[in-house]
């Protein structure tokens, strides 16, 4: 779709990108180019970018990198994730950008287009309906269905797989009990023909090299989880598999069509990898992590096998299941090219002769380089965010303390560039969540803005957060405003003791669940904290039952009863706006006035609390912003508001 914005497009990306020294508009601006990816063929480039806020698709020749097209969404529409089907060929989610969501939102609408930007077309969804000239009947008819590629199929030329949930199946309580449809689509007419329907529910589907739906898993209505294999089109229920593992999802198949590797968890233990045999029920432990759940899977394209799992306790580190494969070897090899870095392999040519490879590490969010195989040779293409020179930004560590129960923590600590860790100022950035929610190592705009101020950061994997075993994170579950909040305290008092922070220097930053711990902290730890700063938060537990996105639904609020209990009392003790009567902290609240995971009647109880005792505190509420900011300017605003107030109150 060759569109308006071309000619501005073409300039922004063959001219050098400035951005003002001002530390707020340095570390708010969006990526610069994400998603980069390479055609079957290797004959071209592609990648999202962010233009007027939005993303945007552009493709580029391979060897000239000569821009040909750039796909751009109207009003409040972008690009999502994107696969090329072909040579040529590229199909593309449509998502919306709605402020009550911390993410974009999709319903299910696929386009296609060549790399040229002709043909066109929606492929599949509720808007993709196409009459023919002359005639009334239709090239493909809208559904109402939420679609996903299954497989790409880049060695067929003419079709996909796409797996569908229905809408009419999509309960009351929000989940997809209903079975999914697997659909056969053209990718340049849309028609599509269905091939099977899942026998179970949260369908988990796995195709092997010839395109074909050979393995399902689900849940049933109890929860239980079930597998079946396909043979001669039928669903086979191989029940007699009692593998007793929870979370169970497939990977990839292994030797053949009736073996696959899949992750699961026994028990309360970290997750791990197993390979099963469909035929006998032979289950097989291949990896797992004591202290850590895998982070990534990684698949060979061309043979689609796992190679290897990812982890990260700490740093990350890879685990190869097959040591032999070519992705492997290359694997090794970058990483020792490309010192300090973590690396990935995000795009493959169909004969595996040329990579996309992400470079990314603490200080760097990420180049992307081209790799020949056959010429060994590494070209560099993009950057993630060129304006950031990686020299001058901040180390990342990972740490570990005991905690007051005697319970090993781990956590990450930006320490400013070029400052000794000795007497800092400290801001504490707890993470959401909590629950299925942890910290990583790596590069993050805010922690990197703050320490570009010469203030260290500390990030906490306190109990409840996900990735450390289910055992951990129910080791939170109505614990919100105790035991997750002595941890972050405990953290904190760890770095006074080791003399790496000022005492008397200490703020409080997070959203969301960090929002809400930001609070509760300075509640239960009315001397450690000078400041807090509370976005998007919640701050009155029992409110969360009734208002909100997550009270929508039986299975949300089945969700809040878990983690949260239903004991008046015990929801007040651990409600910011019921105690503010103990905070001291300097105040500061953000907050999105469509918010619709937090809403802004969560802010409005804390403001009734504080202004009833005459507690002074500082406010920025963004109207159309939801729970989170996406707008750069918007974030560029609150991000200079924040650095105010915490010079102002860590005398930086």
């Amino acid at each position: 779709m060759k569109n308006r914005y071309f000619l501005l497009l073409l300039l922004i990306f063959t001219s050098p990108f400035a951005l003002s020294n001002n530390s707020a508009e340095l570390f708010s601006k969006g990526s610069q180019y994400s998603n980069v990816k390479i055609s079957p063929d290797g004959d071209y480039l592609s990648a999202i970018t962010s233009f007027e806020g939005k993303n945007v698709l552009v493709v580029m020749e391979s060897d000239s990198k000569k821009l040909l097209n750039t796909v751009h969404f109207g009003e409040n529409a972008q690009v999502g994730d994107y696969q090329w089907v072909n040579n040529e060929r590229i199909v593309l989610a449509k998502e919306y950008l709605k402020g009550w969501q911390d993410h974009p939102v999709y319903y299910g609408e696929l386009f296609a287009i060549n790399a040229d930007g002709s043909k066109s077309m929606y492929l599949f969804g509720y808007s993709s309906g196409q009459m023919q000239t002359g005639s009334h009947i239709k090239k493909n008819t809208s559904i109402e269905a939420t679609a996903y590629i299954l497989d790409p199929m880049s060695h067929d030329s003419k079709y996909m797989l796409v797996n569908a949930v229905p809408w009419a199946g999509i309960s009351s309580d929000g989940f997809a009990d209903t079975r999914q449809v697997v659909y056969r689509v053209n990718v340049y007419t849309g028609n599509r023909k269905k091939l099977t329907l899942a026998p179970i529910g949260r369908s988990r589907f796995l195709t092997n090299l010839k395109g074909e739906v050979k393995f399902v898993s689900g849940e049933d209505k109890n929860n239980a989880t079930k597998l079946f294999y396909r043979n001669d089109g039928d669903w086979i229920d191989s029940s007699k598999l009692n593998i007793n593992l929870s979370e169970f999802s497939p990977i990839s198949f292994a030797e053949n069509d009736t073996s696959i590797y899949a992750v699961g968890r026994n028990g309360t233990e970290t997750m791990g990898v197993y390979k099963i045999n469909l035929e006998t029920g032979e289950l097989q432990k291949i990896i797992q992590d004591e202290k850590v759940d895998p982070s990534h899977f990684w698949k060979n394209n061309s043979t689609q096998k796992l190679y290897a799992v990812e982890f990260e306790d700490g740093y990350p580190t890879y685990a190869f299941v097959d040591q032999d494969d070519l992705h492997s070897k290359l694997l090794k090899q970058l990483i020792t090219s490309l010192p300090g870095h973590q690396v990935h392999i995000v795009s493959e040519t169909e004969d595996g002769k040329k990579f996309i490879i992400k470079a990314f590490n603490d200080r760097n969010p990420g180049d992307f380089y081209l790799f020949d195989a056959e010429k060994l040779k590494l070209e560099y293409l993009v950057s993630n965010k060129s304006w950031l020179d990686p020299d001058l930004m901040a180390e990342v560590k990972p740490i570990t303390f005991t905690n007051r129960n005697g319970q090993t923590i781990n956590g990450y600590l930006t320490v400013p560039n070029g400052k000794q860790a000795k007497d800092l100022p400290l801001v504490v950035n707890p993470h959401g969540g909590p629950h299925g929610v942890r910290d990583w190592w790596g590069f993050d705009p805010q922690n990197q803005m703050l320490a570009h101020e010469g203030i260290a950061v500390l990030q906490i994997n306190f109990r409840g957060s996900g990735g450390y075993g289910l055992a951990f994170e129910e080791a939170g579950y109505q614990k919100w405003g105790s035991d997750t909040q002595y941890d972050i305290i405990d953290g904190t008092k760890y770095l006074i003791e080791q003399g790496i922070v000022d005492k008397n220097r200490i703020c409080i930053v997070g959203g969301s669940f960090g929002g809400y711990s930001a609070l509760q902290s300075s509640i239960l730890a009315p001397d450690l904290f000078k400041c807090a700063i509370g976005f998007a938060g919640v701050y009155d537990l029992e409110l969360m039952f009734n208002e909100g996105d997550i009270a929508d639904s039986r299975s949300g609020t089945s969700f809040l009863k878990q983690v949260l209990g239903q004991n008046p009392s015990a929801l007040e003790a651990m409600s910011p706006s019921a105690n503010v009567d103990k905070l001291k902290a300097k105040l500061m609240l953000v907050h999105g006035g469509e918010d619709k995971r937090a809403p802004i009647e969560q802010l409005e109880s804390l403001e009734k609390s504080l202004k009833a005792i005459n507690y002074p505190y500082e406010k920025l509420v963004m109207d159309d912003e939801g729970h989170g900011f996406y707008n750069d300017k918007h974030r560029a605003k609150y991000y200079e508001k924040m650095l105010k107030f915490l010079k102002d109150n860590l005398d930086i």
